[in-house]
């Protein structure tokens, strides 16, 4: 038996112990749950995001995101899965703003003034989010330039994921899982365990996409926005820890026959309501930027009539490669 808590302490009991068929069905329900609950905004949240951001594009824009929606859907948490498999993915997830200090939210410089100011090794060691997301952005353009279907669609799916962790407030803090303030495990609570539990009262809608004449200072914006949660994030639940007892903050889940430690219901939304509708306000402006981002690399491409192009072909190394995320799991959870 093993036990899983969204505070991260995994005890994993009597795997060499089982006979060896038994021991693999047990492995892949094991990697599943960790990828669940360790990746940024969960799987869910992650394929809301995309899915939901097919709706502010305009016609005929539209019409070309929404006959793959599915794929957009599905692969908006690939990135999370090649973190643990593809030297240099990690860092384009979070941003360490401690390591760079707050003034950089202010400064905001290019990739090349970056490197000029810190060490390249270092800025890979603390993250690298923004520069990622607005070198994705003209990355984008110039596969509609080329009116490539499937580079579109795989560089879309990236996108959508790297702006929903743009709005993660604890993505831009070394104190990333509260293991500096007695709150570890606050990262799944927050992203994950509240999405789950709440998202069906959610509001999605964000208005129409919009063309965004700075891209750079668009970006730049909502991870300012995202760093001036994180005070709030972790007030507030360090709060709620002194008027709950630990039977009270914790409860225990059977999923595929599997005994999990988490949050509990009545603690989360004491959690929840106390954020006052943080968590729902972040998944929106991930819908609203992610929107916005395709459809000015769209407009910026010359507004190719992408739905004249044909079905997406995938080579088999891409389909391997495909499958082979699906059976990859981290270690530890992070950023």
């Amino acid at each position: 038996m093993f036990v899983i808590s969204l505070k991260q302490t995994i005890i994993v009991e009597n795997f060499t112990a089982m006979k060896k068929p038994y021991f693999w069905v047990t492995k892949a329900i094991f990697i599943t749950i960790i990828l669940l609950l360790c990746t940024s905004w969960g799987f869910f949240a992650h394929k809301e995001i995309n899915k939901m951001a097919v709706f502010t594009l305009p016609q005929p824009l539209m019409g070309f995101y929404k006959k793959y929606i599915d794929f957009i859907t599905q692969q908006a948490v690939n990135p999370d899965k090649r973190r643990y498999a593809v030297a240099g993915e990690a860092p384009k997830h979070y941003m360490d703003i401690e390591f760079y200090s707050d003034s950089i939210l202010l400064k905001r410089p290019t990739w090349q003034e970056a490197t000029n100011l810190y060490p390249e090794d270092s800025m890979q060691a603390h993250g690298i989010l923004p520069w990622n997301l607005i070198r994705l952005t003209y990355t984008l353009t110039d596969a509609f330039k080329r009116e490539d279907a499937k580079a579109v669609l795989k560089i879309s799916a990236d996108m959508g994921h790297y702006v929903g962790d743009l709005h993660v407030p604890l993505h831009t803090t070394k104190n990333y899982n509260g293991q500096l303030t007695g709150q570890h495990g606050i990262h799944g609570l927050w992203e994950s365990r509240l999405p789950e539990l709440f998202s069906g009262s959610y509001n999605y809608y964000s208005g129409s996409a919009e063309y965004i004449t700075d891209v750079r200072k668009y970006i730049w914006d909502g991870l300012t926005e995202s760093r001036e949660c994180v005070d709030s994030v972790l007030f507030i639940e360090k709060e709620l820890q002194g008027k709950f007892t630990e039977d009270k903050i914790f409860s225990y889940e059977d999923r595929n026959g599997q005994t999990l430690r988490i949050y509990s219901y009545a603690f989360s939304e004491a959690y929840h309501k106390s954020l006052n509708n943080m968590v729902e306000k972040r998944m929106k402006a991930a819908i609203k930027m992610t929107g916005d981002l395709w459809y000015t690399a769209w407009v910026n491409a010359g507004k190719p009539t992408m739905t004249e192009t044909g079905q997406p072909v995938f080579s088999e190394e891409e389909l391997t490669e495909t499958e082979q995320l699906k059976h990859t799991a981290p270690i530890d959870c992070s950023h």
